[in-house]
């Protein structure tokens, strides 16, 4: 490598660590404040003595707050709200993907770019009309409501997002399975999907991620506090009457992000896996 490349390298990787530090001081700075006395934390200041009392809500569900349910509800409602919707937005955009791809219909053309103009509307002009829905259809106060409201506003991408790598499998391989005895399905089974893993993987690491931080619709579709995910407990706590306490609250949002960078470790590295084993398939 010429010494202009070497240095163009190490001016790049600098930016990136400029860029980078920001970021990571204030990560650095919630964990330590989540273990530091709420009285003296202040934005920008290391605190400068520590505690384990902001844990308390792990074990103590009236540490948080007396009308403040159990963390581990709100953990648990949190995990069936994004598997599920990880679960039903990845089926769902998969076969669809394959259907669009593979299949020629009349009206194919405008029914794909109607799913894509459903995409484009904010989550937010859709409140009233989808409290309607859900309330005629007896899912008012019900996670599976919520679960049904964002995979129908998800779809849309996912749809569009493995169409796209259907369209990269070369219908050779498709055909040689079938001439070899497969069925359609068995087809689509054994040789198709293997080689769009990655972008099951993807829509699977997006779906779940939009589930696990959505608030908004849980705060408009849900009343009854057994319903409560990690989000709506997190603004319990950041909206009390008495004021915030901040020590209590950078440890909610430390334990709220865990499970999201572990599942995302995790992830990247099935993701990589695929790649490689689409790549060799």
């Amino acid at each position: 490598m010429s010494g202009a490349a070497l240095r163009n390298r190490a001016l790049l990787i600098a930016a990136l660590v400029l860029l980078a530090l920001p970021i990571a001081a204030a990560y650095l700075w919630l964990v330590l404040a989540s273990f530091g006395r709420g009285h003296e934390l202040t934005w920008g200041i290391f605190p400068t003595s520590y505690t384990t009392d902001n844990w308390r809500f792990l074990w103590d569900a009236s540490a948080a707050g007396r009308d403040v349910p159990s963390v581990w509800l709100a953990t648990r409602n949190s995990v069936v709200l994004a598997v599920s919707i990880m679960v039903l937005d990845v089926s769902l955009a998969t076969n669809a993907g394959y259907v669009f791809s593979r299949w020629t219909f009349r009206g194919r053309g405008p029914l794909l770019a109607f799913v894509m103009v459903l995409h484009a509307f904010p989550s937010v002009t859709l409140l009233v009309s989808l409290f309607i829905v859900l309330l005629h259809m007896g899912l008012l106060d019900s996670l599976w409501g919520i679960v049904l409201v964002k995979v129908a506003l998800q779809l849309p991408f996912g749809i569009f997002v493995m169409k796209g790598f259907f369209d990269s499998v070369p219908w050779e391989s498709e055909m040689s399975a079938l001439m070899d005895g497969c069925t359609r399905l068995g087809a689509y089974r054994r040789v198709i999907l293997p080689q769009v893993m990655p972008g099951i993987a993807s829509i699977a690491i997006f779906s779940f991620l939009e589930g696990w931080k959505e608030f908004l619709f849980v705060y408009a579709f849900t009343f009854d506090k057994s319903s409560w995910t990690l989000s709506l407990y997190l603004q319990s706590i950041l909206s009390r009457t008495g004021g915030a306490q901040y020590g209590l609250l950078a440890a909610v949002a430390v334990f709220y992000m865990l499970p999201v960078v572990f599942f995302f470790l995790f992830a990247q590295k099935q993701l990589s896996r695929v790649q490689l084993g689409g790549v060799k398939g």
